[in-house]
């Protein structure tokens, strides 16, 4: 492959602690971004703030990993999928990934291009739903890194692609998918619970489209899989903030009340398996449910590297280098 000709893939994510030694500090990282969390008395108390907040999490979050298998699968999953859609975009494509806050970094894999002799790339934010609390982040992370680390890249970037149809095409089929784990008896009494990561309500209230974003995700995707009842909630809410309502649990909380037996739990936030989706979702919520007395409670099949999740990818990041030109 000649570098000259190369384009490089680059994902951005979240990342996620590879050990459980790195929790700790993975949580500080996070908790130091102040696009993610902006305290009002300034930039002074953030680290000191993420010390702390940092050392008293990881004592309760290490057990949770511990039982997913002691680390993040994120990292394993954005270099299947980096490398999955570069095949498919043929071999001009050469796969990068960036996490926000753990590694590879966004240095780490500049670095790495400028080392390769890539000079052009297209950035593809893995959060489909933009929000300026991860996909402006971790922009903002990268635009920082090509700066200092490799400023002769010429690079587009695409922000977000809650609308995209292969996406959404996809999402449906999982939802089909899902839904053939209920017995056939119970099938047309599924209730469908899209659960999308929650922000604090400041974020929407300054004008995020985050919200936006999420409920045109939610509706094309109910467009494709029929007529059906769904509910949405927002998960993995933590802190003394305001946070979108309705939370994820009171919503699971309300269908108890109301009778209802099977919930088929959609998370549409996360492309990817990890901490909210095996543990949050498939331990926690799973057990929270049945004691609320519902007794068939599953989750949607995640995309992670799903053939035709990839070929969504694919075809959007050849849209967008055709609008490009």
């Amino acid at each position: 492959m000649d570098p000259e000709n190369s384009t490089g893939l680059v994902l951005l994510n979240m990342g996620g602690p590879d050990s459980l030694d790195s929790i700790e500090p993975f949580l500080y990282n996070l908790f130091s971004d102040r696009d993610l969390i902006h305290l009002p008395l300034g930039a002074m108390l953030q680290r000191p703030f993420a010390r702390l907040i940092s050392h008293f999490r990881a004592r309760r979050v290490r057990e949770n990993y511990r039982i997913i298998g002691g680390s993040s699968p994120l990292l394993k999953w954005t270099n299947l999928q980096a490398r999955a859609i570069a095949t498919e975009m043929g071999p001009a494509f050469r796969p990068y990934v960036a996490m926000r806050y753990w590694h590879p970094d966004a240095r780490e894999t500049l670095r790495r291009m400028a080392a390769d002799g890539v000079e052009r790339a297209v950035v593809l934010s893995m959060y489909p739903h933009f929000t300026g609390a991860t996909t402006g982040s971790s922009l903002n992370d990268f635009r920082r890194a090509v700066a200092s680390v490799h400023p002769s890249l010429k690079y587009s970037v695409i922000e977000h692609w809650y609308d995209w149809p292969g996406y959404l095409d996809a999402l449906a089929r999982r939802v089909r998918e899902g839904l053939a784990k209920f017995p056939a008896e119970m099938h047309d009494r599924v209730q469908i619970l899209f659960s999308a990561h929650a922000l604090p309500q400041k974020f929407i209230d300054r004008g995020d489209p985050y919200l936006e974003h999420v409920l045109s995700t939610v509706k094309g995707t109910m467009q494709r899989v029929g007529e059906r009842n769904w509910h949405l909630g927002f998960q993995s809410r933590s802190g003394p903030v305001r946070w979108m309502e309705p939370d994820t649990v009171e919503v699971l909380d309300r269908l108890a009340t109301d009778g209802v037996e099977a919930v088929l739990m959609v998370p549409i936030s996360f492309v990817s398996d990890h901490i909210e989706t095996l543990h949050e979702i498939d331990i926690e919520y799973l057990d929270h449910a049945r004691k609320q007395g519902i007794r068939h409670f599953h989750r949607m099949p995640s995309l992670n590297d799903h053939p035709d999740f990839i070929g969504a990818m694919a075809a959007l990041v050849t849209d967008h280098l055709d609008r490009n030109k």
